[in-house]
């Protein structure tokens, strides 16, 4: 072999030069010219995933000689195409029965069929397995030389690398073209081009609150995010996160009111094998998964007391333990919290930790509702209009005349996510001819009525809302009474406080005490209370079943236990005393 080591040496440095195998083989064949009588090179992959025999490169790249580039195999061939690449040999192609090359699989003998007498084929394989088989081709007369073959053994390494190399290139192709595609099918279902979190408004009615995301964000502090549902808290949270020094690092949501009283320490915290009945596996929590990032906990005032005793440590050393764990577990993670609760109130009721609440508070942000913000809601619309003609592949979408004052008069109790709602119905009702806000909105439907004196802008909601074509929107002109953070102890409407933080305890900070509202009106929480008593009353405290109070309500059981638990009411109060004897 010495007399071709300069030749494995260019041989190997044009393998690993190129990373397509097309333009490694162009280059050795070239180089093998010199030494051996002009001739053809080709490359052939077994596939055993689809079954095909597939001409990868050859050398000429216009070799005018016919062959299939590509055939389906059986199961049986594609087997013995493995065996033989296995065990095989260098070895000429068959020219009649018997012969050096008669263990050759057919299938192999019929691709190579036309490359004539003077050729010689061996097996390509790595530690991974066969991956397909080397063809050359001598345009000379005569059998191949034994010096033919020696050379053709010594190329068998490089080549099979080579091809390796290939193939995981074509892999990769494969997987990146399969992302973009699901990235793809993702901006589409989303309603958008790029994905960039935009945040519409933060030059105008949230110029406030941009200027303190800008303030907090390159700070390492716990940010506690306050405003009603459907403002947009969570892009607020992802723009804190974008602007810090852990922006590499991953952002991930946990919604706390959405887990169940009972998983609540799994999810955060994470557990390991056969620390309750069904933990098979061990599972890192969203503590463990956002190390090195930022944990954005939404709804933070719907934990139960026992998960924020422990979240409380994990802020003030960043510590943890896995439920069964017998070792603490260090984290790296930035908390931004949100909530649309008095969690100053809860502290006053021992709802919520009056130390926790001093942990989480550290930077408080206002994030003021739509009523609050008319100078955004055209460029929303705006904005979301163009989002629907890309979801629902329509042509653009333009607000028509009288579109706007519509959109203005409302008050928007569901804030910003009503009005993706209405605009996406808006572009739906249009049939692609442009956007029915008024047919969105139930206008026309029934006569108007005026907004209560303390919606804001004065505005008078849209009539026919909730009649008309069943669309239903769940406020009202009372259910806008503002987020109670906007009334904390000295909050103005981006969160800046003349006392830093809104003082915790029953009515302080300008909190309304818990369960009353304003001029005695009772809060949703007092309303749900009693409206759960009444059922539970009626039912003689049966909860389940055909004449339960869940039947009653039209709940599930579950849910209505978890009500049950988070208001205090206990079913047995409500349940006849036997007689005694």
């Amino acid at each position: 072999m010495e007399q071709y080591r300069g030749i494995l040496l260019n041989v190997w440095r044009e393998a690993c030069r190129h990373i397509e195998l097309a333009e490694s083989i162009l280059t050795i064949g070239r180089i093998l010219q010199e030494h051996l009588p002009p001739g053809r090179l080709r490359i052939i992959h077994f596939n055993p995933a689809d079954g095909t025999l597939e001409t990868l490169a050859a050398y000429p790249a216009d070799d005018p000689e016919p062959r299939p580039q590509r055939a389906r195999l059986s199961r049986g061939e594609m087997a013995a195409l493995r065996r033989w690449c296995e065990v095989g040999r260098v070895a000429p192609l068959p020219t009649a029965r018997g012969g050096a090359a008669s263990s050759l699989p057919a299938a192999l003998r019929e691709a190579a069929a036309a490359e004539g007498q003077g050729a010689l084929i061996c097996p390509l394989r790595t530690g991974e397995g066969a991956l397909g088989a080397l063809v050359l081709t001598l345009d000379a007369p005569g059998p191949p030389q034994e010096r033919h073959r020696e050379l053709l053994t010594a190329l068998l390494e490089p080549l099979a690398i080579a091809m390796e190399n290939d193939l995981r290139l074509r892999e990769l192709r494969a997987l990146r073209e399969a992302a973009e595609s699901d990235k793809g099918a993702l901006l589409r279902r989303l309603g958008r081009r790029d994905l960039s979190d935009t945040i519409v408004g933060a030059d105008q009615g949230l110029r406030r609150v941009m200027a303190r995301v800008e303030q907090v964000a390159p700070s390492d502090l716990p940010v506690l995010i306050f405003g009603e549902t459907g403002t947009g808290k969570e892009l607020v949270a992802r723009a804190i996160h974008q602007r810090s020094a852990r922006h590499a690092g991953p952002v991930l949501r946990v919604n706390c009111g959405a887990i169940p009283p009972e998983l609540i320490d799994s999810q955060l915290f994470g557990h390991e094998r056969g620390a309750f009945t069904g933990a098979t596996d061990a599972r890192r929590g969203w503590f463990e998964r956002a190390d090195r990032g930022t944990l954005f906990l939404d709804e933070i005032g719907e934990l139960p007391l026992a998960a924020q005793s422990r979240l409380l440590r994990i802020l003030q050393d960043g510590w943890l333990e896995r439920v069964g764990g017998q070792r603490p577990i260090q984290v790296d993670v930035r908390i931004v919290a949100a909530t649309h609760r008095d969690l100053a109130g809860m502290v006053g009721t021992g709802a919520f930790r009056e130390d926790l609440w001093y942990r989480l508070a550290v930077f408080p942000i206002y994030l003021p509702p739509l009523r609050e913000r008319h100078d955004d809601i055209e460029a929303l619309a705006r904005h979301f209009a163009q989002r629907a003609a890309i979801r629902f592949g329509l042509p653009p979408l333009e607000l028509r005349p009288g579109d706007l004052e519509l959109l203005l008069a409302y008050d928007w109790p569901g804030n910003v996510r009503e009005l993706a709602t209405v605009i996406d119905r808006a572009a739906i009702l249009g049939d692609g001819r442009g956007l029915d806000v008024a047919g969105a909105m139930g206008v026309g439907q029934r006569p108007p009525r005026a907004a209560s004196a303390g919606a804001a802008g004065g505005g008078v909601q849209p009539p026919g809302v909730g009649h008309g074509d069943g669309f239903t929107s769940p406020g009202g002109p009372d259910s806008s009474a503002g987020d109670p953070a906007a009334r904390a102890g000295g909050l103005d409407s981006a969160g800046a406080g003349t006392g830093g933080f809104p003082a915790p305890g029953a009515g302080a900070g300008g909190f309304p005490p818990a369960g009353a509202g304003e001029a005695g009106f009772l809060s949703l929480e007092e309303a749900t209370r009693r409206h759960i008593e009444a059922a539970l009353a009626r039912t003689a405290g049966r909860v389940d079943g055909p004449f339960g109070a869940a039947r009653l309500l039209g709940l599930n059981p579950n849910t209505l236990r978890s009500k049950m638990r988070k208001a205090g009411i206990d079913a047995q109060r409500f349940r006849p005393t036997p007689p005694r004897d």
